[in-house]
């Protein structure tokens, strides 16, 4: 397979990986304030996304393809908020622990991604519009 469409494979690869990371981190960051439903249940953990690289083996490109989504071990924050129906007996309300600033972090690093390989694409797209343009001339 030729270079331009390895290219190609290679960027809609890291397109599909950069959409999943940015979901998460949207479901991470709507849930940043949701509490456990009962008194001292657990609130809402994090999210996490893991990427692996692999061969494609028609094409020889690199991909990137996600190995798994799993949950941040970090413990949950505390605080009081007895008037909360989530409050356990002492008053004390778990907290999820997502931190709202690594999430929009990882948003702005995920979107950056997902541009540059979107760059990719359309430059590979324009290059074969462009060979195509001069075989018609050429031939």
């Amino acid at each position: 397979m030729d270079p331009l469409a390895a290219a190609m494979r290679t960027a809609a690869s890291g397109l599909e990986a950069q959409s999943t990371r940015l979901r998460i981190v949207s479901e991470n960051m709507a849930n940043a304030q949701s509490t456990g439903t009962t008194p001292g249940a657990d609130p809402y953990q994090r999210k996490t996304v893991s990427f692996m690289s692999e061969l494609d083996r028609v094409t020889g490109a690199a991909l990137v393809s996600i190995d798994s989504i799993g949950r941040d071990n970090s413990e949950f924050h505390v605080e009081f908020d007895p008037g909360n129906s989530a409050a356990d007996e002492d008053g004390m309300v778990k907290l999820p622990n997502v931190n709202v600033l690594v999430e929009m972090a990882d948003m702005r690093e995920a979107n950056r991604s997902y541009q540059a390989n979107l760059q990719t694409i359309k430059q590979a797209r324009e290059l074969i519009s462009m060979t195509i343009d001069l075989l018609r001339t050429t031939g």
